[in-house]
């Protein structure tokens, strides 16, 4: 049974990436010193409407609740800037803020992972498909003990370095972005918000795909049958998408996993591809749904999909050979029928042609044309596209 896509949570930091910093105290005590980040209510205000991310405020606050720093000064200016974002329909799940002094060593302080006791090895929660957003090293090496990635909003790189004795080494895999402009943020989220890695484990094979429907067209394909990954390197090139696809078994014979030719690992790999969509497009909300025909020389295929949540094959398309490649051409109608079952869309594919070869490479771009098509998200038309209110 597929997973349920779980929850991915952006970790915002409040000064120096909500707010501008104010040296040198960094304290925000006053209203007079609440000056907000540029740009970002328009694109956090983005964000929070059309990608599908929990918003968690973090931050550090030295000191809070002592003469030097007193509830008093800290909570109306702090409730101003909520109140002010909550007014853009930028609404967070919750407020993690940590009153410790840098030299208390609390586990609760940035970059400890004290206050995230709701999120770590939670099942609703997709940790490592989650970022930490911040403008110091120290919201960097938060990320790096949350086991997620960072985004570095680097206006300052000194910013947190004396509170962290030891330094880890290979931060720099951490971070997913630098950038000092929130529209950054949201062009490179955006790009990534329906990526996903799936893993299939069968008796015969284990198939690991990570997809991303609106990728660049980047494909990494290793099934053990070259014609196939050929094939499936069209849907990641004439789709706009990016595929990688690593599969064993069947043809490989691991110890664990005893095969007994390619139609284990066609099949499955058609499978978790319908998977890996089905659980990409979410909840569908603002996607196109339907999908494209193209010829090839003398050849013409025909794809037509609906992921309207039903599975449905048909399939017109003779091949007189009894392999291309290694392939067997039998393989071809159920590597489609399987992806339609899993990824419960409708499939109808009609091709002719003379050439075996085009015939069905026409098909698969053709396939790839019809899954851009169909995934394509409109975010001004955030709804789902069905009146019966579910897909």
């Amino acid at each position: 049974m597929m997973e349920i896509k779980k929850k991915r949570i952006l970790f915002i930091d409040r000064d120096g990436t909500m707010i501008q910093e104010f040296p040198p105290l960094y304290q925000i005590d006053a209203f007079e010193k609440v000056i907000f980040y540029p740009l970002v209510f328009k694109y956090l205000g983005r964000i929070a409407e059309e990608l599908d991310y929990i918003l968690v405020l973090v931050s550090n606050q030295d000191g809070l609740g002592t003469p030097k720093f007193t509830e008093e000064q800290f909570w109306p200016a702090h409730n101003l800037v909520m109140q002010t974002f909550q007014s853009e329909g930028i609404v967070f799940k919750e407020e993690l803020i940590d009153r410790s002094m840098p030299e208390d060593l609390l586990p609760t302080r940035k970059p400890g992972i004290g206050m995230f006791g709701n999120y770590i090895n939670n099942p609703d929660y997709d940790i490592p498909g989650s970022y930490v957003i911040g403008d110091r090293i120290t919201d960097v090496q938060l990320a790096k003990n949350l086991n997620c990635k960072a985004i570095w909003i680097k206006t300052n790189p000194e910013l947190g370095k004396a509170e962290i004795s030891d330094l880890q080494d290979n931060l720099d895999k951490v971070i997913a972005l630098e950038t000092k402009d929130w529209k950054e943020i949201y062009e490179f989220l955006k790009r990534t918000d329906r990526k996903v890695l799936h893993e299939r484990k069968t008796a015969e094979t284990r198939i690991s795909i990570e997809l991303n429907p609106d990728g660049w067209g980047n494909a990494e394909i290793k099934t053990g049958i070259g014609f196939f990954d050929h094939m499936l390197e069209q849907i990641a090139r004439h789709g706009m998408m990016d595929l990688k696809i690593k599969a064993t078994g069947d043809l490989h014979q691991p110890p664990a996993l005893i095969g007994v030719d390619e139609h284990h690992t066609i099949e499955d790999v058609g499978i978790a591809l319908g998977e890996a969509f089905l659980k990409a497009l979410g909840n569908k909300k603002g996607i196109e749904r339907y999908g494209f025909a193209l010829p090839m020389d003398e050849s013409a295929a025909e794809v037509l999909i609906d992921f309207g949540g039903r599975s449905w094959m048909v399939w017109n398309a003779d091949f007189r050979r009894e392999k291309i490649g290694e392939m067997p051409t039998e393989m071809f109608y159920h590597f489609f029928r399987s992806f339609s079952e899993a990824a419960r869309c409708n499939l109808h594919i009609h091709c002719s042609g003379e050439n075996e070869h085009h015939k069905i490479e026409a098909i698969f771009k053709a396939f790839a044309k019809a899954l851009k098509m169909a995934c394509k998200k409109d975010p001004l038309k955030a709804m789902l596209p069905s009146t019966k209110g579910l897909l």
